[in-house]
């Protein structure tokens, strides 16, 4: 293994933090939505994802525009459009990355910055760079990477993330809190950091379990205060991670929780669409104890047009309260 080994102790907040994390995966994992909530979901997490990451970096674009950029299938034109295309496509493709490696860190950059600067994609920096705090649209303490030269970051980086393979020692979504802080410190590239270290560490998740494009995002908790952000981040370039690896906890923590409340509010609206009308309730009282009924029987019983009549049992159907049996003339209905 590597070169490096991380210093931090593990806080009664942080064993809180990630005991909590685990039960609340848990129960998200449990949940049991229709497939179509789900992509809905899992849609709207890569939307605000690539919407406040590009955002923490100074990105302009407002979530409306993002989000109609992303949905309406227009090709990128300005710097700002391309980096949220860029970032969203990424997004969509981090299951098909099988590996955790210095090649598959260049890929993501390189992509990440295509028609963005195509001068810097995909290449660690060999110059010198000094970063206000960790990320641009804060004016704090600036941040001075410890290494300048190419060959001495692409060694620390292997160091990195060659103990990210390989550590079986450390939890993954601790592992996962202390490469995030390592990689935006060594700051390994002249431009676009911040956000491959948060695509890598939602790499990270996916390939050790957690679905977190799926169930949950993180940005969305940097983004409650950018500025917090980035001092915990800043608190780890001392050496000690624990400060850092607690508010990092608190943020999947945070996300998790808040992914269980979208899922509840998600399917309380279903319930109320999923609820009859006055008059299929109608149907659905006086059919109850009938083996079988047909549109007539609906007709007579409602005083309605046989049209009206075939629309109450479709939406019927398409609630789940009856079937459908038979075709053509022969064709009747029970209640489920």
């Amino acid at each position: 293994m590597g070169m490096f080994d991380p210093k931090y102790n593990l806080t009664k907040k942080l064993l809180e933090n990630i005991s909590a994390i685990e039960r609340l995966y848990g129960q998200i994992e449990q949940l049991r939505l229709p497939r179509s909530l789900w992509l809905n979901l899992e849609r709207g997490n890569l939307i605000q994802s690539a919407y406040v990451s590009n955002s923490i970096e100074g990105n302009s674009l407002s979530f409306a525009e993002v989000t109609n950029l992303l949905l309406g299938g227009r090709i990128p034109v300005t710097r700002d459009e391309k980096e949220v295309a860029n970032y969203f496509g990424l997004l969509k493709q981090l299951t098909s990355f099988k590996s955790f490696d210095i090649d598959t860190l260049l890929n993501i950059h390189r992509q990440l910055l295509a028609g963005v600067n195509e001068k810097i994609a995909g290449k660690i920096r060999n110059t010198v760079v000094v970063v206000a705090n960790h990320i641009k649209t804060f004016k704090g303490v600036k941040l001075n990477p410890p290494y300048h030269k190419q060959i001495e970051i692409r060694k620390h980086l292997q160091y990195l993330l060659n103990w990210a393979r390989e550590d079986d020692q450390t939890i993954p979504i601790l592992k996962a809190g202390i490469f995030h802080h390592q990689y935006v410190y060594l700051h390994p590239f002249a431009d676009g950091n911040g956000r491959t270290c948060r695509l890598l560490t939602a790499l990270f998740l996916i390939q050790n379990g957690y679905l977190i494009n799926k169930y949950f995002v993180l940005d969305d908790y940097y983004d409650t205060d950018r500025a917090l952000y980035s001092n915990k981040l800043s608190t780890a370039d001392s050496g000690n991670l624990s400060t850092w690896l607690e508010y990092f906890t608190d943020g999947i923590r945070y996300s998790l929780q808040s992914a269980i409340s979208k899922a509840a509010n998600s399917l309380s609206q279903i319930a109320v669409s999923m609820r009859p009308t006055p008059r299929e309730a109608q149907i659905l009282e006086k059919f109850v104890n009938i083996r079988e009924f047909r549109v007539n029987d609906i007709t007579k019983f409602l005083r309605v047009s046989r049209q009206q009549a075939n629309n109450l049992l479709k939406g019927l159907i398409e609630k789940g309260r009856i079937e459908k049996h038979g075709t053509t003339k022969g064709v009747f209905y029970r209640i489920l």
